[in-house]
């Protein structure tokens, strides 16, 4: 069965080549180019800190951070080599940097952990959280410039 093409998505509307143009601005800028690669940074940190910290004993610990760092860090890479379809999921690391930071208490069997691996996923986490928030910032920022 065939369905007729209508073209009634965001192609059509008057003001989609504005909406390109600052996002193209906003990703192109030096601030954004810097938070993008330290959100890479703070991935790739957060995936090798079970051995760099040496708690790579406890696998359940070790196991968040590796998925957590390599997920923070596709999502860094992703801004890096197609912000324009990835700008938007960049919300995604603050809550993921949250996760870092009450991880050491969930995740482990015993519901505590050692010093080192709360002091490392607090740190690796608040950096993560607020580089997700800078993230976000950029395009709440532009946008809000934008109008007036």
């Amino acid at each position: 069965m065939s369905y007729p093409q209508h073209s009634t998505g965001m192609s059509s509307h008057p003001e989609i080549a504005e909406m390109r143009e600052r996002l193209e601005r906003t990703a192109a800028s030096n601030r954004a180019i810097a938070i993008e690669g330290l959100i890479v940074l703070a991935g790739v940190y957060a995936a090798i800190s079970p051995w760099v910290v040496h708690f790579a004993a406890q696998p359940n610990i070790a196991v968040n951070n590796l998925i957590i760092g390599i997920t923070v860090a596709l999502v860094g890479l992703g801004l890096t080599l197609a912000p324009e379809r990835m700008f938007r999921l960049a919300w995604i690391v603050a809550p993921l940097g949250i996760w870092l930071i009450i991880s050491p208490w969930v995740v482990t069997a015993t519901h505590g952990s050692r010093a080192g691996i709360i002091w490392n996923n607090c740190w690796v986490g608040a950096i993560t959280a607020l580089l997700g928030l800078a993230a976000m910032g950029l395009t709440v920022g532009l946008a809000r410039r934008s109008r007036r």
